[in-house]
């Protein structure tokens, strides 16, 4: 019996599998770095960096709130504000392309029960 010797190694099944391995940590690391409510967030020169945990308010591009990545209407939004520490940090997420009359409304809760630690966020401008 003759042994076969080996011209070549074929490399596409490897070429495969890499392709597949790769498409999945991209699509993984791009819904890591948005989080579950895509916004696009304004952009500042000045801005602070801090991480500081924080309650966090979320204004999509439509308008709509969100209170710690869950779907709340303004009056649900003011009762939740009005149960929480006066001295909890805030942030609020508005989209750039959210009207303004919703981050108005949301800045007006706030100020009705005298929250002094709330920061809008945006990005960096490099």
């Amino acid at each position: 019996m003759e042994e076969k010797e080996f011209d070549y190694i074929n490399v596409i099944p490897l070429v495969d599998i890499m392709l597949v391995l790769l498409t999945i940590v991209l699509v993984t690391a791009t819904f890591i770095v948005q989080g579950s409510i895509p916004v696009k967030l304004p952009s500042a020169k000045y801005a602070e960096l801090k991480n500081i945990r924080s309650f966090q308010i979320t204004i999509n591009k439509d308008g709509e709130i969100f209170f710690e990545n869950r779907k709340i209407g303004l009056e649900e939004l003011e009762g939740v504000i009005k149960s929480i520490d006066k001295d909890s940090q805030i942030s609020i997420f508005a989209d750039k392309s959210a009207q303004v009359q919703s981050l108005i409304s949301v800045l007006d809760i706030l100020k009705k029960y005298d929250f002094k630690k709330a920061t809008i966020k945006t990005e960096l401008i490099k």
